[in-house]
């Protein structure tokens, strides 16, 4: 956090109030580097288990446990076809969140 600039944009209080919850839960899921790994590779399109296990290098056990927690916390959702379960961004602004934090530290 060493870049120093001036912050013209006033943000709404009141706004992160009433959803602070839901901001807590995605900034916590993404507060994970292996998480957040995760995520970054759903911002492409829907994945397989297989498929994220390929990209990021997370065990298979450990992946499916953070599939699992990141549905149950409305981050994700998941569609089978034939014998794959595809996992997918549940939220177009995680997805948009992620592409400025690419775009803000990539």
């Amino acid at each position: 956090m060493s870049r120093s600039k001036k912050y013209p944009a006033q943000i709404s209080l009141t706004k992160i109030k009433t959803c602070c919850g839901e901001i807590c839960l995605i900034l916590k899921a993404l507060s994970h580097p292996q998480r957040l790994l995760i995520l970054g590779h759903l911002v492409n399109g829907p994945k397989t288990v297989s498929e994220l296990g390929n990209l990021t290098g997370v065990s298979q056990s450990q992946l499916s446990q953070f599939l699992i927690r990141m549905k149950a916390e409305g981050l994700l959702t998941s569609v089978r076809k034939g014998k794959f379960q595809f996992y997918e961004l549940a939220d177009s602004r995680l997805y948009q969140l992620l592409l400025t934090i690419q775009k803000e530290y990539g």
